[in-house]
């Protein structure tokens, strides 16, 4: 008996001081102007629903760093002379995990009589949107605490004013009374078709989505009244920007989910000098495992990542991009009176990829202008195939014959810039151009059991320049 204390005793002092040490996390991040992106130092930062309150200031560089914030849910104060107030609530603290935030603070207007201090500094990548009104932000933190939401962001948007979904098995959405196919997503900057996987040309839903929550920092979704730099869109954006990997260590993060499937990120510096940082997001769907309404076994899978390269005298460059494949097959024998999908009398094979991938380079002129350009290309490939079924008799066998054969590519390639001047906290001005090349190839072969119609083949081409400005 008493070594068996002894032995209780001992473990407990060992794993004290480790769940002493797991109680509080550390909250940094970056504060700049919301318009020209000049990073803010002197901001006062504080946890205001803590007693003591936890306070500090952001550096020359903008960056400020809370040691010991306790785990939890807690809110953040944003404070600086000549900035309207920030306060951001639910900011999840978590044991796992350092809290990595990029705060922008809004001009204010009011005329101060305060001494101006002029310097040099470094300058980061912007996050910048000229949108005023039918705009609504939206975090990480907003994704994963929607109820039903399925850490998707377009699940997210339908809790919207305005917005509502089709029906639970996809993420279209129909923003007053649009149709889901204008919608325009925009990945860093990049227009894609989609970003979901099993996706179907024309449409900009589908039944899961391939961008990892994990991977987004705060990002927007417009309804309405969009900047000339949305001039392909008609009835809403989903503008989704991927955040930095930690700066100061590294971190690797893995879970598990019924639908998004098993998951792992790595992110940490590459140069801390730099500021620079890597990060890498992989997932592998175990959608099969959960009940889908249907006897077929989704499979999918999932790469995104983004490499910031830090400061140079040359401006700051990223590259980045996601890429996902896709596929499900439903076979006619194997289909029940509760199959939502799947038809008796078919075998239908489905198969998707998508990818994007781009490069980034931002340069501040001064503290109030700046220029960013951006290069990339986004490829869409949907492939469909029908196996219509013929009973078997008792003279002949059952037979299959190929009905239907679907080929969809799609491949965009883009190159964007704009230049940036914020003149007053009342006026800022932006202009560019984005130039946009499509090309479309896409093949249908119908075929009965006697006779087949030929195949019919699309290919276009497309070129859009469009100048801007806001």
């Amino acid at each position: 008996m008493s070594r068996t204390i002894t032995r209780a005793t001992l473990l407990s002092l060992l794993f004290t001081p480790l769940f002493g040490l797991a109680q509080t996390q550390v909250v940094k991040g970056v504060v700049k102007d919301m318009d020209s992106e000049e990073l803010l130092p002197g901001v006062s930062i504080a946890v205001i629903d803590i007693d003591p309150k936890l306070t500090t200031t952001s550096d020359i560089d903008g960056r400020f760093r809370l040691e010991a914030v306790p785990l939890g849910r807690h809110t953040l104060a944003f404070s600086f002379v000549g900035y309207k107030n920030v306060t951001v609530p639910n900011v999840l603290v978590t044991a796992g995990k350092e809290v990595v935030l990029e705060i922008g603070l809004e001009g204010s207007v009011e005329q101060l009589n305060a001494a101006v201090v002029t310097r040099d500094s470094k300058k980061d990548r912007p996050i910048n949107d000229l949108a005023k009104v039918s705009a609504r932000t939206f975090s990480l933190e907003e994704v994963t605490r929607y109820s039903g939401g399925r850490n998707d962001v377009a699940r997210l948007a339908t809790n919207f004013a305005g917005v509502s979904g089709a029906n639970d098995s996809r993420n279209d959405i129909i923003v007053r009374g649009n149709s889901p196919s204008g919608l325009l997503w925009r990945v860093e900057g990049l227009p894609i078709g989609s970003t979901n996987h099993f996706a179907t040309l024309g449409t900009t839903g589908g039944p899961v989505s391939a961008l990892n929550t994990n991977l987004l920092r705060t990002s927007d979704f417009l309804t309405g009244a969009f900047p000339a730099e949305y001039g392909n869109a008609n009835a809403a954006v989903f503008d989704v920007k991927f955040r930095n990997g930690n700066t100061d260590k590294h971190e690797f993060t893995g879970q598990i989910s019924a639908f998004t499937g098993a998951e792992l990120v790595a992110e940490g510096p590459m140069n801390r000098e730099k500021q620079s940082s890597y990060l890498v997001s992989y997932r592998y769907g175990l959608a099969s495992l959960a009940a889908t309404g249907t006897s077929a076994k989704p499979y999918f899978q999932d790469l995104g990542f983004k490499l910031n390269f830090g400061k140079s005298k040359l401006g700051r460059f990223e590259l980045f991009g996601m890429g996902g494949k896709s596929s499900i097959d439903f076979f006619g024998a194997k289909v029940d009176s509760t199959d939502l999908f799947a038809d008796p009398s078919q075998d239908a094979y489905v198969a998707n990829q998508l990818a994007l991938a781009g490069l980034s380079h931002f340069y501040q002129l001064d503290e109030k202008s700046y220029i960013k350009t951006t290069l990339g290309t986004t490829y869409m490939s949907n492939r469909y195939d029908q196996d219509n079924i013929i009973p078997g008799t008792s003279d002949q066998p059952e037979r299959k014959y190929r009905a239907t054969e679907v080929n969809d590519l799609e491949q965009r390639y883009t190159v964007s810039s704009q230049y940036n001047r914020k003149f007053s906290p009342r006026f800022n001005l932006r202009a560019g151009v984005v130039n946009e090349l499509i090309a479309l190839d896409s093949k249908v072969q119908d075929r009965d059991d006697r006779a087949g119609i030929p195949m019919r083949t699309r290919t276009a081409f497309r070129t859009t320049s469009s100048p801007c400005a806001t």
